[in-house]
């Protein structure tokens, strides 16, 4: 089996440093297990570049409920044994494991054939998964500017849903799902319920992540509501969108901080996608332009109609800019990215136990 090393980070006392404030029961739901399950994604604490084992500790050290793994490159190996450890680990502490492979389409100008292509990306995925005892793969084609490369994002979905469809035994063997994200404004809910249909909702569902439907030029909710059922896996965070002279600009931020109804959404999990936890993923201080008012801006979107954008641009009118974080004078940026990414992550996943009752411990 492949193997792969990576570099060691300063260990779990930097993942850890901070603690959360002790959650009082709400009488809102009837009872812990019926609460939505409470998780966070590897790439919170990308700036720590942590070990899958340091991710499941982390969540055990905050009480978190699952964890989620993007791509398998926090796995220090994928050898049996160590995937073994990996999941004794978790369920010992009542921690559920997502895993995911990144992009499957070699067309993608983010795919990466370090696990080899895109079918002996897919088999160790779906072998990791099923050790893992993960109910879903997450997958996905790329980026944005997927859309603007030759032939669109259409041959691009053409191409996973083959793929995908060549996996139906073995996925159906393994007891698990294809999770397909709407990743960085590569995939609206529409493209995705049609991927979803032609490779069989038996074997493939959605990974929703409420803040790339933003850069999708979506509102959340409408997306949202959609994909409905069809939604296995889903991570999230808040968002700040605001008018520009070329379209808008957005930037993610910590849940609580932005314009998103969170409420909303995890009231809507918990009643449609019983189950599927809430995994966060924050991503701060990186504004980025969604420019549609320029003309060259559509050719990514040829098929997109005025009706599609009008729910989103009544969000873009709502929003107000916000400033960037800034570093204090002597630190050092890599450790300012370092303490922000786990402020941000740990004022997130207090705002949700505190105002929307999620997490079942």
């Amino acid at each position: 089996m492949h193997r792969r090393t990576f570099a060691k980070t300063a260990g779990l006392g930097l993942l850890a440093t901070q603690s959360l404030s002790t959650f009082a029961t709400s009488s809102f739901f009837e009872s812990n297990n019926s609460r939505i399950p409470l998780g966070v994604a590897n790439h919170s604490l990308r700036g720590m570049r942590p070990s899958a084992q340091q991710v499941i500790e982390y969540a055990i050290k905050h009480k978190l409920d699952s964890v989620q793994f993007n791509t398998l490159k926090p796995f220090e190996s994928l050898e049996e044994s160590h995937l073994i450890k990996l999941k004794n680990l978790a369920k010992a502490n009542d921690i559920s494991i997502y895993v995911g492979v990144g992009s499957i389409s070699e067309k993608s100008l983010r795919f990466s054939d370090s696990f080899g292509n895109a079918k002996e990306l897919v088999q160790k995925g779906i072998y990791a998964a099923k050790i893992l005892e993960s109910p879903i793969l997450g997958v996905r084609i790329g980026v944005l500017d997927d859309r603007y490369t030759e032939g669109g994002i259409k041959p691009k979905i053409d191409e996973v849903v083959k793929l995908m469809k060549s996996f139906r035994k073995p996925v159906l063997d393994a007891g698990i799902k294809f999770a397909f994200e709407n990743h960085a404004g590569d995939m609206r809910s529409e493209e995705l319920l049609e991927l979803i249909d032609k490779t069989g909702p038996d074997i493939c569902g959605t990974f929703f992540d409420p803040g790339n439907a933003i850069y999708g030029m979506e509102d959340p909710k409408v997306a949202m509501q959609l994909l409905g059922k069809h939604i296995v896996c889903c991570q999230a965070r808040d968002v700040n969108i605001w008018s520009t002279e070329d379209g808008a600009m957005f930037q993610w931020t910590a849940v609580g901080k932005g314009i998103m109804d969170f409420k909303f959404f995890t009231e809507y999990l918990s009643e449609n996608c019983p189950g599927v936890p809430m995994h966060l993923e924050i991503i701060s201080n990186s504004p980025r332009a969604i420019p549609y008012l320029k003309p060259e801006y559509w050719n990514g979107f040829p098929d997109l109609k005025a009706s599609g954008l009008m729910d989103f641009l009544k969000l873009v009118r709502q929003g107000k800019p916000m400033k960037l974080d800034k570093s204090p004078a002597g630190m050092n940026k890599k450790e300012f990215d370092i303490q922000h990414q786990k402020k941000e992550l740990l004022a997130s996943i207090k705002y949700l136990r505190e105002n929307c009752n999620v997490g079942q411990k």
